[in-house]
């Protein structure tokens, strides 16, 4: 006489455990993302000083607990005396108004040419889809300098230029996705039901490819963080005097072999944290985000 294995009960979930949706979520760098979105938000209030105005008499003074540094200016100031902690605190409002603003933009763009392409399909896909390969060939961050180059120098300009330089990122992965959406059995019914083509685009297609593009736009914030530093650090993007991480970055160059070392390690350090952490929450986004990958 055999005796039935009894089925091993769960063990009981912690009432403080996270939801299953949220196992793994990267606490820390969505705590700095935060952090960073509120210092931008009240970056008028925050700031001890003025970012762009300075007093030569006080110019290289080192942070305070450095000596010849005092706690009237924290982390020290730059060549023409200005505070370097007020100039951070700005700089993150410039970051993530660049940064979020530009990604909003590309993905706009990107979505709604894969969405036509992928769709449509025929003579109109091949006009995309040329005009995307043309534009991946080009190197991204050179044909950002040579376009800021072009148009000049302005937080708006840069906006711009961002937006055009990766929207086809946007373009090539929404369009493999659609491809394969319009075969699924609903768009079908769609078609069969009379509904027109920008119907469907509008109603069946744009929010199955939602998902896609909010995790490409995370990824997508670290570089064109990197991107518009980068500008800023060759002089063609952020206009001086206005507080750029990139720009301080090339305000201080000149400085660090002398020991001045606050003038670039700070905003360093903030474009790195920024860039970094918003990788790890666009890469859980992903994992969470993507059918395939929930499934492994």
């Amino acid at each position: 006489m055999t005796i039935a294995a009894r089925p091993i009960a769960a063990a009981p979930r912690s009432p403080f455990a996270f939801p299953r949706w949220l196992e793994g979520f990267p606490i820390i760098p969505a705590l700095i993302l935060l952090l960073i979105a509120f210092v931008a938000v009240f970056a008028d209030v925050l700031a001890p000083y003025d970012p762009q105005i300075g007093s030569l008499r006080l110019r290289y003074r080192p942070p305070a607990w450095q000596e010849g540094g005092s706690m009237a200016h924290l982390l020290g100031t730059d060549h023409v005396g200005r505070d370097v902690l007020s100039r951070l605190i700005f700089g993150a409002r410039v970051s993530m108004i660049v940064g979020i603003t530009a990604v909003l933009v590309a993905g706009g763009i990107g979505t709604l040419l894969g969405i036509v392409s992928g769709f449509l399909g025929g003579w109109v896909d091949q006009v995309i889809m040329r005009l995307t390969d043309t534009w991946l060939a080009l190197p991204a961050l050179t044909f950002a300098i040579f376009m800021a180059a072009v148009v000049g120098p302005s937080e708006m300009n840069i906006i711009v230029i961002l937006g055009a330089v990766y929207w086809t990122r946007y373009a090539r992965v929404i369009r493999g996705e659609v491809l394969s959406l319009k075969e699924r059995e609903f768009v079908r019914l769609a078609i069969v039901a009379g509904c027109s083509k920008w119907t469907i685009m509008r109603r069946h297609i744009l929010p199955n490819v939602i998902n896609s593009a909010v995790v490409l736009g995370t990824l997508m914030l670290g570089v064109v963080i990197i991107t518009e530093a980068t500008l800023s650090f060759l002089g063609i993007g952020v206009p001086p005097p206005q507080p750029a991480w990139g720009l301080m970055l090339s305000d201080g160059k000149q400085s660090l072999m002398v020991g001045r070392w606050w003038l670039t390690i700070f905003p360093g350090c903030a474009i790195m944290l920024m860039v970094l952490s918003a990788n790890i929450l666009g890469d859980w986004l992903r994992v969470k985000l993507d059918p395939q990958l929930r499934q492994l």
